[in-house]
């Protein structure tokens, strides 16, 4: 359920990201299509604090990523999930991290992608989700000469008491609790006050929620991070 909500709410975050930066003098020179095009690249490597620990870490290279939380995030955005082999997941560094990322995928495998001596080829871990989503919102981008300076709002969604009618399956009127990095609850909204709800209230109360800032390198239309740093 908390991946659909992902899918289902992506487009809106988009939208709304796109609306603040239509009325933002500092980045009137920043195009609707890069603010898509970096929504998409963060959602690609927002992962899950209760896999990774973080759901994006800190760090100044992204060759010193912490090694759960890259190869999780290679393993999220692998197309083919019934044959992979070496290539894919080789490929798919580069694809997502660019060229100047030196980490090599160990042939034998690791604990996200097991190797499978039999049939030669990897099979993923099982991911095991709780009833929190992690996810942020853009705060603001600045444009510079090798790409973006990107600063984001970090919160929970916490859909803990999430219910269904029994009789017809649809659901309920519940409350999502908006927490912290922490897990403190700082405010709630209604099911069905919907995304739009969810997204100005954070803003409203950007605070009290962590924040972080992510540099992204630009290069043939392709966007890579290169650190991340609390703000």
């Amino acid at each position: 359920m908390k991946k659909l909500i992902v899918i289902i709410c992506i487009l809106l975050i988009i939208f709304i990201s796109l609306l603040i930066y239509r009325k933002s003098e500092q980045n009137r020179n920043i195009t609707a299509q890069e603010v898509d095009n970096i929504q998409n690249y963060i959602s690609e490597i927002y992962m899950w604090k209760e896999v990774t620990g973080e759901a994006l870490p800190i760090f100044d290279n992204i060759n010193n990523a912490p090694e759960k939380w890259f190869w999780e995030a290679i393993k999220k955005n692998i197309d083919n999930y019934d044959n992979i082999v070496y290539d894919d997941v080789q490929k798919k560094v580069i694809e997502i991290f660019g060229d100047k990322c030196t980490k090599v995928f160990p042939k034998e495998g690791n604990d996200v992608f097991i190797y499978n001596q039999e049939a030669q080829n990897y099979e993923l871990s099982i991911t095991q989700l709780d009833s929190d989503n992690d996810t942020f919102i853009i705060n603001k981008i600045d444009k510079t000469k090798e790409g973006y300076v990107v600063e984001i709002i970090e919160y929970i969604e916490d859909y803990s008491e999430e219910e269904f009618d029994p009789d017809t399956g649809e659901e309920k009127e519940y409350n999502i609790y908006l927490k912290n990095l922490e897990g403190e609850r700082i405010l709630s909204v209604k099911n069905t006050e919907g995304q739009t709800k969810i997204l100005e209230q954070v803003k409203a109360n950007e605070d009290k929620f962590s924040k972080k800032t992510i540099k992204l390198t630009s290069l043939e239309d392709k966007i890579f991070v290169t650190e991340i740093i609390n703000s």
